[in-house]
């Protein structure tokens, strides 16, 4: 039933990605010929225009099979579908761009190609995301369920039905366990689902129930186990997924690589080691840091001439962060201590009655503004606009030996916002927890996800309780 549903689900997909393309020529053809709006002189008759659409279309599909565009899985996450869709748009318009050049159709509207292809793109994704958002809900009342059996009830396995618990919109339901060993007690017996047997009672269960997926959840010292249990999943035509005990050491989204003809698990995958990637980044950063500079030039002003008109000594503040592969670099902010207390900044929190504070430095402080000269720092190349937020060399030491995986953050460029900052993890709140959201953040950075933490930043305010 969930196969059937799949390919329901595909052919769906391919059918009203042509319908987009179809409008997309429509409103193309109207705003470029008809609506008056742009020139409407067209050398080519209608049909041409439909002829080559329609090219693209069959493009578009072939390129989209090609590259698993249609090949839809519900644990994946939109920003992967969107940057695949974009992928195929784009490779789609370079091919009609060699087929009208080996036709020697050079009479055609580049505004109207500009306007089709940007058409398409935007309603292929708008409908893909209202899809999306209606299957969530369709799973969250319970329909388009599939089953899953863990084998394993140990710490993994309880781990991975806690954690799975937690997305209800995903559309999984947990049937039970298999091990050989546990035996839930009462608190066990609320908090999960039922141990239907033993490892070797995997098969007629199988048989007997509906079972979509099974999760190997074992520990390493039964790995002798898994050849069997994998056989009999392939038997019954379920699919085998496999947690490794050793996860806690992998990234949130690892890759296999291939090496001397082995596979390797590459433990820590960061998208910005691509070049591309880091590009792409570097080019927002500029962008929106001289576009936030030009837009707050006012504000920047008013603060300079409060911070003098206040209390004696310089403007801004500057303060040596660790940043990008563990270098050093002067943060700069607005002054918000007296000048004779600032030094002790390097080694000493700021507390929520801190006597170092001026008045108006401590209002600088709650709305953040004293941040603004950070897009400065984005400008410098010290620190990005989005990203972990860098700590002192004092404090990086310390956390560095008491923290697990503290000094990760290092792979990337500091950012004056991050996941964990968006997430209301500001000032006085758990190290550990902030170190949890920005290795997620470094794992599955996309530029998608910049625009998100930053509108998140902006939404929910930039006033922060937690700043003293």
């Amino acid at each position: 039933m969930i196969r059937k549903n799949q390919r329901f689900l595909t052919n769906m997909y391919m059918l009203f990605d042509m319908v987009c393309v179809a409008a997309a020529m429509g409103i193309a053809w109207w705003i470029k010929f008809k609506s008056g709006l742009l020139n409407g002189d067209s050398a080519l008759p209608f049909n041409s225009y439909l002829m080559w659409s329609g090219a693209y279309a069959l493009v578009f599909l072939l390129i989209g099979i090609l590259t698993s565009l249609y090949m839809i899985h519900r644990k994946k996450r939109f920003a992967d579908q969107l940057i695949r869709i974009v992928q195929t748009q784009v490779i789609s318009l370079f091919i009609l761009f060699g087929l009208l050049f080996v036709m020697k159709e050079v009479h055609i509207s580049r505004e109207y190609l500009a306007i089709f292809v940007t058409t398409a793109t935007f309603l292929t994704i708008l409908y893909r995301y209202a899809v999306k958002l209606t299957l969530r809900t369709v799973r969250q009342k319970g329909y388009n369920k599939q089953f899953i059996l863990i084998v394993g009830a140990g710490s993994l396995g309880k781990r991975f039905y806690s954690n799975l618990s937690y997305s209800p919109e995903l559309g999984y339901e947990v049937v039970g366990f298999l091990d050989d060993h546990a035996v839930w007690d009462r608190d066990d017996e609320k908090a999960y689902k039922p141990i239907l047997g033993t490892l070797n009672e995997l098969e007629d269960i199988l048989n007997k129930q509906l079972i979509d997926e099974v999760i190997i959840a074992l520990p390493l010292d039964v790995h002798h186990k898994f050849p069997t249990l994998i056989n009999v999943c392939e038997k019954a035509g379920v699919r085998t997924l496999i947690i490794p005990d050793f996860f806690d050491y992998l990234p949130a989204r690892p890759y296999f690589d291939n090496f001397a003809g082995m596979p390797l698990i590459n433990v820590r995958d960061i998208p910005l080691d691509i070049m591309s990637n880091r590009i792409f980044k570097r080019s927002f950063d500029i962008l929106f840091a001289v576009t936030a500079i030009l837009l707050t030039l006012p504000v920047l002003a008013a603060i300079a001439i409060g911070i003098k008109l206040t209390s004696r000594g310089p403007i801004i503040f500057k303060q040596e962060r660790v940043g990008l592969n563990r270098r050093n670099f002067n943060m700069y902010k607005f002054r918000s201590m007296r000048v004779d207390t600032v030094h002790t900044a390097d080694t000493q929190w700021t507390t929520e009655n801190d006597p170092r504070k001026t008045k108006f430095g401590s209002f600088l402080r709650k709305t953040s503004l004293d941040e603004l000269p950070q897009f400065f720092n984005v400008l410098f190349g010290h620190m990005s606009v989005v990203g972990p937020r860098p700590e002192r060399p004092y404090f990086v030491e310390q956390f560095k030996e008491e923290i697990p995986k503290y000094m990760v953050k290092h792979h990337v460029r500091p950012g004056i916002t991050g996941w964990a900052q968006s997430n209301g993890l500001r000032g006085d709140t758990s190290i550990e927890e902030r170190i949890r959201h920005d290795i997620f953040y470094i794992e599955n950075w996309s530029l998608l996800f910049d625009i998100k933490i930053i509108w998140k930043t902006i939404w929910n305010g930039f006033v922060n309780k937690n700043a003293y």
